[in-house]
């Protein structure tokens, strides 16, 4: 009966300490990478730097940001449908695509 104390006792603490871990663990934050990686993957823009502009105006999630991103995409020659998807990924955070 001690022995399933014990490991009770020990299933908790270990339990608590990971929860407090996940608790502690940083928040994923929207980050303008995933809209940039999107676009930088499907084409080639005259001007990257207006990319990435548009990118950062996007992760504030907003409509009014969303239409600022595409618009100054669209202006830069990205195509309408791309520069939606992009900037639509601007506010998420980015996952790096897997190695396999």
């Amino acid at each position: 009966m001690e022995l399933v104390r014990r490991a009770a006792a020990a299933g908790c603490t270990l339990a608590l300490a990971l929860g407090g871990a996940v608790a502690l663990a940083p928040a994923a934050h929207a980050t303008p990478e995933a809209c940039f990686a999107h676009v930088a993957y499907y084409t080639k823009v005259p001007d990257w730097q207006a990319v990435k502009d548009a990118c950062r105006i996007g992760a504030a999630g907003t409509e009014e940001a969303f239409q600022e991103c595409t618009g100054i995409m669209e202006h830069d020659y990205v195509s309408a449908g791309l520069a939606a998807e992009a900037c639509r990924l601007a506010p998420k955070p980015f996952v790096p695509p897997r190695r396999q």
